[in-house]
Parts: C-alpha cells; sequence; structure tokens
C-alpha cells in the first residue's frame, strides 16, 4: 500500500535544517512515499531577492526555483527513510537539463512537482517540474545525496 503524506511548514523545518531566507517551500503536498511529492511555494514581493532581481520588473531567480526542488525532493527523501534521516543534509550532485519555460513573479504559487526516476545509496535522481496556473515553467532533473549531520 502506498502512503499519502502532507507536510506543513512546522514539520517541513524538523524535517531539513533550511530556514528563513533559504528556505523555499511552504508545504509539500500529495508525497506518495520513495515516489514523488508536489511542494507549494507562495511567492510574495517582500522576500529579499526581490530588492535586487529585479527591482522594477521583480523575477524569481531559476537558481531559486531549482533550489525549491531540490527541497521538495529533500522532503521527500526524508519522508521515505523515515525519522533517522531527519535533519540530515541533501546536497545537491548535478543539474541537469534545466529549462525555464516562463518568468515567475510576486503572486504566483509554484507547484513544484518532483518524481523519483532512481536511488541507490545515499544518492537520489529526480525529474522535476515546477508549474504556475497548470502551466510548466520551469523543469531540470536533479541528483542529490543524502548525508549525516
Amino acid at each position: 500500500m502506498t502512503e499519502m503524506v502532507n507536510v506543513d511548514i512546522q514539520r517541513i523545518m524538523e524535517m531539513i535544517p533550511h530556514r528563513y531566507p533559504f528556505l523555499l517551500i511552504d508545504k509539500v503536498v500529495d508525497i506518495t512515499i520513495d515516489e514523488s511529492a508536489v511542494g507549494i511555494k507562495n511567492v510574495t514581493m517582500n522576500e529579499p531577492q526581490f530588492t535586487g532581481h529585479f527591482p522594477q520588473q521583480p523575477i524569481m531567480p531559476g537558481v531559486l526555483i531549482i533550489e525549491s526542488m531540490a527541497q521538495t525532493a529533500a522532503i521527500l527523501v526524508v519522508q521515505t527513510l523515515g525519522e533517522d534521516a531527519e535533519g540530515k543534509l541533501v546536497y545537491f550532485m548535478s543539474i541537469d537539463n534545466a529549462r525555464f519555460r516562463k518568468p515567475v513573479v510576486p503572486g504566483d504559487v509554484m507547484h513544484i512537482h518532483v518524481k523519483k526516476k532512481q536511488s541507490r545509496g545515499p544518492v537520489w535522481k529526480f525529474e522535476s517540474e515546477v508549474r504556475v496556473n497548470d502551466q510548466v515553467v520551469a523543469e531540470a532533473t536533479i541528483a542529490a545525496m543524502i548525508r549525516g549531520n
């Protein structure tokens, strides 16, 4: 049987070490253990990156979109591995085929879809895409390694 789980912001902060201003997901929904998850990021004008990227026309930086994919994937990894994995770091190993299809701006709600492609030991690989209003705005294949504290 596949377990479906939703994770709120308080639980996210127990599971991964990221904090403001670098905690880039607000909740994770529709987690299917060892398979997939959907992160939610509410993009707001009061976030620090918008003071410089770009003040006259704020756009969510692509690297932060990729980071939101990684944080969503980290929640899936920790949820799959259980309590022993909580608080451990998940390091990027690679980012492949990253594409940015449309700018993400304040007021948008990012739905960050991650799907496990494979896992071997501590190394996990994911297909990821971000949607705003059901339209794909970014996609990438990411690989990461979970490490002890």
